[in-house]
């Protein structure tokens, strides 16, 4: 095990904290060769980043990291039907997922299909009624309406039975997904998914968005190649979407890496043209008038996207990132805030009752949590096990209960892949179904199962642990002092964004500063000035969601006291004056 930071094996967090570099050769040969600040260096090699690699990862750009999108299986075979449908004139549907993933796919789908003149029917189940994925009731809806083919996105790779249903009616299907699949795979016309058990494909951190997005690149081409834009259509301009692919990327939380940089960097600056009248609609909502970071998308514009999927109507977050109209937009955004607004409420009583199931099981050696309950809202279960996740560092599992039956979602921690294990308990008869990627998934089952399922589950993660024990940590970039702690810094910094997923925000400690003027802001937010120890140079700083919890108790009962402060730093930009902000996610008293 690498040696803790400041030997901090035990923080008021509870974490161990690490260090994140290994290689100072490596971060100072980044920073000589490129000519850059050494902090710069550090946090690249930190990331896995090699000399060789360095320029392009600070500087990603689509058409070199873009694949060929015909080196994904079975593309071909969806290039051809949905060709064949589109030159036809058939009606084709898209059938998409309820998340912030399967809304911004279905968007480019629809985009794409409604530029070039197409009709599209786009159908969103009920999370609580239908559940996730596809289901023969609702495809078999689609056909009686007229729709020959339907895409599947975000969706549909181990929707055995529906799509089996399909196509003994006629009804023809393409499943353009990013989750794990099993060895076998069900009948449809084509599977496009990176993550299939036979693909070779290297962009298997591509979220479902991001297949699509490949899947209308080759469409494109295609048609291009058969004169179709010489003949009067619009060619669509791709390039004006990569927005959406950037909410997508972020909002399911795949890894920044690869071709994802590239996208969720490029989407980001469309972003801020303001373009796309919904996603537009949702920043006024926020009131984000700044460039659009990947954390907006994740805490600010995704929430509401998911919103409608969770406790409201499913189709919204579509409809929304589709419309052309931007009073039609104001009206969608604003009743999305309301169904999040409903959301957080339905949220915080689940998670209150969730987390004291939680907290008998986290004294119990067992590699991972799993709570039930009847009446818990499925909506906003998957957050909540993101929650009791963070909160215990193990693999939760949240089930909501009605009738006997249990609708379940699960959240991983680094080193567990979730989504296999859930694959492996469905072939092993403890699920009616189930799938997922390696950090989240989720699964039905019946009530009598869940016992079962646990144990099965408990086993198969600490295989994967193979004996290692899962130590709550907390990744250091490095030591800071307050004067250092700057807008300059912030600036070197974003060179190496955007963060998220596989690409993690730098964090730094704050060494021996002593806590001034804490107090309580907003719900349960702490906010304070941290100064220097022999200075009077100070920084202010907040840590989220910490009153009256371990964290948030040491920074209001520790005025004047010293303390070492994990965090990040960011802008404060206050009736437009930017200053530099600590945000606080650990503390650590002087050994």
């Amino acid at each position: 095990m690498d040696p803790s930071f400041f030997d901090i094996t035990s923080s008021i967090g509870g974490k161990r904290w690490r260090m994140r570099l290994v290689d100072d050769r490596g971060a100072l040969a980044i920073a000589q060769r490129l000519n850059l600040p050494e902090v710069l260096g550090r946090v690249l090699s930190a990331r896995g980043v090699a000399v060789e690699d360095a320029e392009s990862f600070l500087n990603p750009k689509i058409r070199d990291l873009l694949p060929d999108p015909l080196h994904l299986l079975d593309m071909d075979k969806a290039i051809a039907r949905i060709i064949s449908a589109i030159e036809g004139g058939e009606k084709i549907g898209v059938f998409a997922d309820y998340d912030v993933d399967g809304a911004c796919s279905a968007s480019i789908l629809t985009r794409f299909l409604s530029e070039i003149g197409r009709e599209v029917t786009v159908y969103v189940p009920d999370r609580v009624i239908e559940g996730y994925g596809p289901n023969s009731a609702a495809l078999m809806k689609l056909k009686d309406e007229g729709v020959t083919l339907v895409l599947t996105v975000d969706c549909g790779t181990t929707a055995f039975e529906p799509l089996g249903a399909a196509a003994k009616n006629g009804l023809d299907v393409i499943v353009i997904d990013h989750h794990v699949a099993e060895p076998l795979l069900p009948d449809a016309v084509a599977i496009v998914n990176p993550n299939r058990f036979d693909e070779t494909s290297a962009v298997g951190q591509l979220c479902a968005a991001g297949v699509v997005f490949l899947l209308v690149v080759a469409l494109n081409r295609e048609l291009r190649e058969r004169f179709w834009y010489e003949e009067g259509h619009n060619e669509p301009d791709l390039m004006a979407w990569v927005d959406l692919v950037a909410l997508a990327t972020v909002a399911d939380v795949v890894k920044l890496t690869g071709v994802n940089r590239a996208l969720v960097k490029n989407g980001l600056s469309v972003m801020a043209k303001r373009e796309n009248h919904g996603i537009a609609a949702l920043a006024n909502i926020v009131d984000l008038n700044q460039k659009p970071e990947a954390w907006h998308l994740g805490f600010l514009l995704g929430p509401r996207v998911n919103a409608g999927g969770r406790v409201g109507e499913p189709g919204l977050g579509v409809r929304l990132l589709t419309t052309t109209d931007p009073g039609e937009a104001a009206t969608l955004a604003a009743q999305l805030e309301k169904y999040n607004s409903e959301r957080r409420e339905i949220e915080a009583a689940v998670l209150a009752s969730a987390m004291a199931q939680a907290e008998r099981q986290a004294v119990a050696d067992s590699p991972l949590i799993v709570v039930a309950a009847e009446g818990w809202h499925p909506g906003v279960i998957g957050i909540v096990a993101a929650r009791i996740k963070d909160t215990f560092n193990r693999p939760t599992c949240v089930i909501s209960l009605e009738k006997g039956l249990g609708k379940g979602s699960g959240r991983s921690v680094r080193g567990v892949e979730l989504g296999p294990a859930i694959i492996a308990a469905q072939q092993a008869d403890y699920l009616i179904n189930g799938g997922g990627h390696a950090m989240a998934a989720g699964f039905t089952l019946l009530e009598e199962r869940i016992n079962g399922f646990t144990e099965f589950l408990a086993d198969h993660i600490s295989g994967q642990l193979g004996g290692r024990v899962l130590v709550p940590e907390l990744g250091v970039d490095g030591a800071l002092s307050v004067e250092g702690a700057n807008l300059d810094l912030i600036e070197i910094l974003d060179k190496a964004g955007p963060y998220g997923a596989g690409n993690p925000r730098p964090r730094f400690v704050l060494t021996s500063v002593k806590v001034l003027s804490p107090k309580s802001v907003g719900v349960d937010h702490v906010s304070c000035f941290l100064g220097a120890p022999e200075s009077s140079a100070r920084i202010r700083a907040i840590s989220f969601r910490s009153l009256g919890k371990p964290i948030g108790e040491a920074l209001m009962n520790g005025r004047g006291a010293s303390l070492h402060v994990a965090g990040y730093l960011n802008v404060n930009d206050w009736q437009g004056e930017k200053k530099p902000q600590f945000v606080i996610e650990d503390v650590a008293r002087l050994l």
